[in-house]
């Protein structure tokens, strides 16, 4: 079902933002919005149910909550996953292809989710998602915006080629579903930007495996500079996301703790899934992956005989 779903929500998806002029047919629009927004929402709730247990303990202080937060980039789901290890030091130009191919079709464009999640934020909040979105967009410069570093990449490994011979596995589109969903609804509007922060929080180490083995496959800096660049800017990201967005939000609405680690084990979830998938795909699926677990470090600081 699950496969089925992400499939089917990723089709509506595919011109969901896309700026259009006005059509004559804006009833059938607006039913094929509304079934987008069943759909979205079966998928999310869906993963939601399975997390109710885990993040039912979540500390609401926040200092346990950041504490609690941060731990995750050690136990939280699908983190130091060996296949980037493996990328990193043993993938083929080819299979790194595969996986690029893969990444970039669960790409939902940061810039845009952080500009989706910011509305009607309070102050402090809202300024650094300014920030933070400033950086995405390069700071004004065309050449340093983020969204077509990536897009150089692509065409660096000639991934267009790809595109009749390599499908994309459903976990990947789950994963680009789940982040715009989440960004797209207000209801969701916590559990965003506990699923935004948590990218900040461990992209870097994926990164820095990432851009080793495509420097080791002598993919040009210009090209792998996507990856560079993240391996470094995002923990300055992460430090200033989680002091100036989620602490001052748990502090004046404690209640949204739970739902900020909520967001936060989705997308974590969905790239566990990714990861386990990628490495089925690519021969190399002996690793356990992470998994949430009552047992995990960053669930056991939750409960309330203890102490991200």
């Amino acid at each position: 079902m699950s496969e089925v779903l992400h499939r089917r929500l990723a089709d509506l998806n595919h011109d969901r933002l896309t700026p259009r002029l006005p059509g004559s047919d804006w009833r059938a629009e607006l039913e094929r919005e509304h079934a987008l927004r069943l759909l979205e929402v079966e998928a999310i709730e869906g993963e939601r149910a399975t997390l109710r247990d885990h993040v039912a303990t979540v500390p609401t202080d926040p200092d346990r909550f950041i504490a609690w937060y941060e731990a995750l980039a050690a136990t939280g789901p699908g983190q130091n996953d060996p296949l980037f290890p493996w990328l990193a030091t043993t993938a083929t130009v080819e299979q790194m292809r595969w996986f690029l191919r893969q990444e970039v079709a669960g790409e939902a464009g940061f810039e845009d989710l952080v500009a989706l999640s910011q509305l009607k934020l309070g102050e402090q909040p809202k300024l650094e998602l300014a920030r933070n979105y400033w950086d995405e967009m390069g700071r004004g410069t065309a050449g340093g915006m983020h969204g077509p570093m990536l897009s150089r990449l692509a065409i660096a490994v000639d991934l267009a080629s790809l595109e009749a011979s390599v499908p994309i596995v459903w976990e990947s589109l789950a994963l680009g579903n789940i982040m715009l969903g989440l960004a797209a609804n207000r209801r969701y509007a916590y559990q965003s930007l506990g699923a935004l922060g948590v990218i900040e929080l461990t992209a870097p180490g994926r990164a820095v495996h990432v851009n080793a083995g495509l420097k080791r496959l002598r993919i040009a800096s210009h090209a792998r500079h996507y990856f560079a660049l993240h391996a470094t800017l995002d923990i300055k990201h992460s430090a200033a996301w989680n002091a100036e967005v989620l602490r001052p939000i748990v502090e004046s609405e404690p209640g949204a703790a739970q739902a900020i680690a909520e967001g936060a084990l989705l997308r974590l979830e969905a790239g566990r899934r990714c990861f386990e998938r990628y490495r089925r795909e690519l021969g190399f699926a002996q690793i356990q992956p992470s998994r949430v677990s009552s047992d995990s470090p960053a669930v056991r600081s939750a409960s309330p005989m203890s102490l991200r």
